[in-house]
């Protein structure tokens, strides 16, 4: 152990691992399966789930079963996944809408002026993340016809193809006020503050699907920005971050057909282990969210 490194816990077999499990009170129906379990999915991951069954002084409530556990696991990762396609529809129109309506009014190369944002932009510290980009993409097509055909000089459009969500709503947060409010009201008909701040919320909740976050029985950084149309008062829950996904989704016709009816899906699949109250979804959500 390195100098000034305090003691951490010692590592624990998988059969150590198991027993604990069983002496907090978890019923395990198949030690095979459930050992085989935890050397695919580590300890610490799994007690996140597993947290969700406890009660007081460390026990599990009572009929608490190693498969009942399994199912909530397996239920989150389905969700995070059907979360994640929605939110890639979003960001990809969010890409499209942002980057022709700056290029348009600032040229294709706009975007390396400072004068094409508002004053809070650190001009500067946004170049460099554009040029370790550059660097960090140099095997990828787009990258290497830019730099061969056109001295890597890069259009708006194509640069932002690279941008990470994160990014992509930076770029959007440092626009000037009448840019954001032009872009808000023509992509998603929500004020523009509204969409600032729910852009960033909803890349929190990606960082969450994207890291395998637990989103089941669980609370979200913050509370988005409530719309002055939307009357269900909005909190923290993953509800409330889906119904901001659908305002923000570009297609109507897709969210009811395909994610509504994916969602239902799911649901149904897994309505013997999980309670929707744990993602903050009322009696009424179809309604809601249709």
């Amino acid at each position: 152990m390195g100098k000034g490194y305090k003691s951490v816990k010692n590592p624990a077999t998988i059969k150590d691992q198991l027993a604990k499990l069983k002496s907090r009170g978890c019923i395990v129906e198949d030690d095979e399966r459930a050992k085989f379990v935890l050397e695919n999915i580590n300890y610490y991951r799994l007690v996140h789930y597993f947290s969700v069954f406890l009660e007081n002084k460390g026990k599990y409530r009572e009929g608490t079963t190693f498969e009942k556990v399994m199912r909530v696991y397996d239920f989150d990762r389905m969700l995070r996944s059907l979360i994640l396609t929605a939110l890639e529809e979003v960001e990809i129109s969010l890409r499209a809408h942002v980057s022709n309506y700056h290029a348009l009014k600032y040229g294709a190369l706009g975007y390396l002026n400072d004068a094409s944002f508002d004053v809070h932009h650190n001009h500067k510290y946004f170049t460099g993340k554009i040029d370790r980009l550059v660097e960090s993409n140099t095997g990828e097509e787009l990258v290497t016809h830019h730099m061969k055909n056109y001295g890597g000089a890069f259009p708006l459009w194509v640069i932002m193809e690279l941008f990470s969500f994160g990014m992509l709503n930076t770029f959007y947060s440092d626009l000037k006020t009448d840019d954001k409010k032009a872009i808000a009201d023509k992509a998603f008909g929500v004020p523009y503050r509204c969409v600032e701040d729910w852009l960033h919320c909803l890349s929190d909740l990606r960082n969450m699907c994207a890291h395998y976050n637990r989103l089941y029985a669980n609370k979200m950084e913050s509370v988005p920005k409530q719309p002055p149309d939307i009357s269900h008062p909005l909190s923290d829950t993953l509800y409330d971050y889906i119904i901001i996904l659908k305002e923000l989704y570009p297609r109507a016709d897709i969210w009811q057909s395909t994610f509504i009816m994916r969602l239902e899906m799911l649901f149904l699949e897994y309505n013997d282990v999980i309670e929707l109250e744990h993602i903050g979804f009322p009696e009424n959500w179809r309604e809601e969210l249709k």
